[in-house]
């Protein structure tokens, strides 16, 4: 007959097991009896909880009760795409689990500004937090968040397009110790929220103002001035941008990794050779349909960015054979880059392809409609790349019709059983 000292030993030998099972395995060991119902179920064992696999399930009554449970233990949860889930069971929450630091909401479509006064008045710990597509959210909720929510690191508002320059001034004004700010699709943001941010923000790293149509050169240069730390900065469909938005990079944010720049249709290559020379550090650039640069930037690229390691180039059409060989022939092109994105790329031959042999780090390239490709030169290219991934697409060929027109067309790609 076991001793208490030895049940004592084996219950704490079971919860630190516990401490390394998914909620799956949990519950399913709560079922086994009810000395490891209690043990599995202790607030201890559920600090993190991810809900997404389970999201069609989850109800405001989910929450609750786990908030009840784990309490003061609870420090991350993510309820990522539990529609179900409303105001007041994050209300019951907020009030149960104070200590909470990472909280993500993305696609919880039912909350309103008052999750986020809950949030305000009760979790004063909350670090990360992410409301994605949390349509209902105004700016009230970011003066909420600003009064009670001060150690703010990371907030994630894509999507909640009712915000605006006076929610960003009210936001930024409490959390100025924010690192990452991500406003993709507040189409009605200007360049004065970004004047607030630069004005609060200085620790700011990372920003993502993605398909933001309002903002102009203004607005980024008053980010770069005041934001020297930055790494990270998306401005993929701010379509009024020019070079000037790239001179303030280079002049001001020389510890810049990553620059999304998709469909800046402005951009030339004068203000990418500046970035290039003055941002060595850059490790991933989106380029799409900047249709106005050249091999030119490629060059600069190849000699200033030896870190390089993702370089979308899709419908830059002025691209051509040269530019890859010398990013095929640099320290990048050796040693770091990793993916290659050509799609629409319509100068781009099967030259290139025999240039990036030389690319042995290359894990994936994309040629979709790169019209001088083979299947012949990609056949080449991965025989000494066996590893890289290629995604090309070739239009089948249709046989032409018999003589005497008595035949069937029949496309080649199809097998005739």
């Amino acid at each position: 007959m076991m001793e208490d000292a030895d049940i004592g030993k084996l219950s704490t030998s079971l919860l630190r097991i516990f401490s390394f099972l998914d909620i799956v395995t949990l519950c399913r060991c709560a079922q086994i009896s009810k000395a490891w119902n209690i043990l599995a179920l202790d607030g201890s064992n559920w600090q993190r909880i991810d809900l997404f696999n389970f999201q069609t399930d989850v109800e405001g009554r989910v929450v609750e009760n786990i908030s009840k449970r784990c309490g003061g233990f609870l420090r991350k949860l993510s309820l990522r795409g539990c529609i179900g889930v409303g105001d007041s069971s994050l209300k019951t929450f907020a009030q149960n689990c104070r200590n909470i630091e990472h909280l993500n909401l993305n696609g919880c479509t039912k909350i309103t500004d008052s999750t986020c006064y809950s949030l305000s008045r009760f979790c004063a710990k909350l670090k990360h937090l992410d409301l994605t597509s949390c349509v209902s959210i105004t700016n009230s909720s970011l003066k909420g968040i600003s009064e009670g929510c001060r150690n703010l690191e990371y907030l994630n508002l894509s999507w909640c397009d009712q915000i605006t320059k006076d929610g960003i001034e009210a936001l930024v004004r409490g959390c100025r110790g924010l690192k990452a700010l991500l406003l993709r699709g507040c189409t009605q943001l200007e360049d004065e929220a970004l004047k607030h941010i630069q004005n609060y923000c200085h620790e700011l790293v990372s920003l993502n103002l993605q398909s933001c149509p309002r903002i102009t050169d203004e607005g980024v240069v008053q980010i770069c001035r005041g934001c020297p730390r930055l790494q990270a900065l998306c401005l993929s469909g701010c379509s009024n941008l020019t070079d000037t938005s790239l001179t303030a990079l280079a002049l001001n944010c020389p510890r810049l990794q990553i620059l999304e720049a998709a469909r800046c249709s402005h951009l030339t290559d004068a203000g990418f050779t500046l970035l290039a020379r003055n941002c060595h550090d850059l490790e991933k650039m989106d380029l799409e349909e900047c249709v106005l640069i050249t091999d030119s930037t490629l060059i600069q690229l190849s000699i200033h960015c030896p870190n390089l390691q993702a370089l979308s180039l899709s419908h830059c059409e002025l691209i051509t054979d040269d530019g890859i060989l010398h990013l095929s022939n640099s320290t990048c092109g050796h040693e770091r880059l990793q993916v290659l994105e050509l799609d629409n790329c319509l100068l781009i031959t099967d030259v290139a392809l025999e240039h990036l042999e030389h690319c042995r780090g290359l894990e994936r390239l994309e040629l979709y409609d790169c019209q001088q490709v083979t299947r012949a030169g990609i056949k080449r290219m991965r025989a000494q790349l066996p590893h890289v991934k290629v995604h090309a697409y070739f239009a089948p060929v249709t046989p032409p019709t018999a003589v005497g027109g008595s035949g069937h067309r029949l496309c080649r790609c199809c097998v005739i059983l």
